[in-house]
């Protein structure tokens, strides 16, 4: 006797099969027509074509002849932040571009200013209802990075907020620490870096309060040997590591990140042929965010060329206040077929499966028996209508472990 058994399915279509895919395996998804969907402790125990399913179930819910994916999961968010970047916005609208505005003491700057004066709570109230729209876009798991605190304390505080946002929503919240911006003198760059070696990640670690330690990379930022030492100190603490990289510049950060393991790169849209087949040779995950192109008008990552030499892709939103304010997990998946030139099928595979693998999670990103029963009910019968369609959101059902969550 199951517990819930969802019927009335017109098509379950997910990739399959665990771990991340690769090149031309991110376009082989997995469907079943008329489906049903069997669910136990959260988990999904049965999958299969209705006509066969023999057994019983306490609860059976009709979906009333709609398609069925897996949960989205948004591998690259900045969900928590204070205050707001319209100033900039307009400046770039201008002619501005982001280099000049954060030379300014504006762009990431102002943020850092706003975020740090706010306590854990009033941080947590400000991006509950940034992570509940990205929920009802679709995504049942999303990366949240502190990075707008930039000293110990704040940064602490970040990290606070997004455990309280998990006491808040059903959607799996992973925390990043990142480590964002960095001083422009040598000596304060040199202090700064032993304080989040020394002090700040040794803290988060020992506090269980992030998975992972991210960092940028480029010119105005963080330099690939400065990296190379924080990263170290994350991987020591016994956290995983990525890196915002090749965004504007390529400073070597790409390449130090895949020779010290990685989970994943992201950005990457001044990525090169040659480093897309390096990217291909190792395990890490190549993140785009068709967000920030929209946005800041940059040219798009190379998404096609780098599914053509073999590597794993993933999407994420970037949602943050000064490059990429993009509010919908879907939309981002749809921005990636029109911006970076992936199929639909692709797209899918790097919102969900290969998403997850940029996280470290196993146990999301495909509808197989096992695995977490996240899931989205569309309003179509056609799964494809949820890359097509703009400026309205198809998904009618968010369901995390099982559970319907509330619209």
């Amino acid at each position: 006797m199951s517990e819930l058994l969802l019927t009335g399915i017109s098509q379950v279509v997910t990739p399959f099969g665990a771990g991340a895919k690769h090149g031309s395996a991110m376009g082989q998804l997995r469907t079943i027509l008329q489906a049903a969907i069997a669910v136990d402790e959260g988990l999904i125990s049965w999958i299969g074509a209705e006509r066969d399913w023999h057994g019983n179930a306490e609860s059976v819910v009709d979906l009333g002849n709609r398609a069925v994916v897996p949960g989205l999961v948004d591998p690259h968010t900045h969900a928590v932040w204070a205050g707001d970047r319209l100033a900039d916005f307009e400046a770039r609208s201008a002619g501005a571009t982001y280099e000049e505005i954060l030379a300014a003491g504006g762009g990431i700057w102002h943020t850092i200013r706003e975020t740090a004066e706010k306590n854990s709570e009033e941080m947590a109230a400000l991006a509950l209802p940034r992570v509940q729209t990205l929920q009802r876009s679709g995504a049942t798991t999303i990366e949240v990075k502190s990075g707008y605190g930039y000293t110990l304390e704040a940064e602490l505080r970040m990290l606070e907020a997004i455990r309280l946002l998990q006491q808040r929503t059903q959607s799996q919240l992973i925390p990043t620490l990142l480590i964002h911006i960095c001083p422009a003198e040598r000596a304060e760059r040199e202090a700064y870096r032993e304080m989040v070696c020394a002090e700040l990640i040794p803290e988060v670690a020992r506090r269980g309060l992030a998975r992972t330690v991210d960092i940028f990379v480029e010119h105005h930022a963080w330099s690939a040997a400065d990296a190379r030492i924080v990263l170290g100190c994350a991987k020591a603490a016994g956290l995983s590591i990525k890196l915002h990289t090749e965004q504007f510049q390529r400073v070597g950060g790409l390449e130090m990140g895949l020779e010290m393991g990685a989970l994943s790169v992201d950005h990457l849209e001044v990525c090169s042929l040659d480093q897309c087949g390096l990217i291909a040779r190792s395990k890490t995950i190549a993140t785009i965010l068709p967000g920030v192109s929209l946005h800041l008008g940059l040219a798009a990552a190379p998404g096609r060329a780098l599914i053509d030499a073999g590597a794993a892709v993933a999407i994420g939103t970037d949602l943050n206040p000064g490059s990429s304010p993009l509010f919908s997990t879907a939309a981002a998946m749809g921005l990636a077929v029109r911006l970076n030139g992936l199929t639909a099928g692709e797209a899918l595979s790097a919102s969900t499966v290969n998403a997850a693998a940029a996280l470290g999670s196993s146990n999301v990103g495909r509808l197989e028996v096992g695995m977490q029963a996240d899931l989205l009910v569309l309003e179509s019968s056609d799964w494809r209508d949820l890359p097509y369609t703009i400026g309205q959101s198809v998904v009618r059902e968010v369901w995390v472990a099982g559970r319907k969550q509330a619209a």
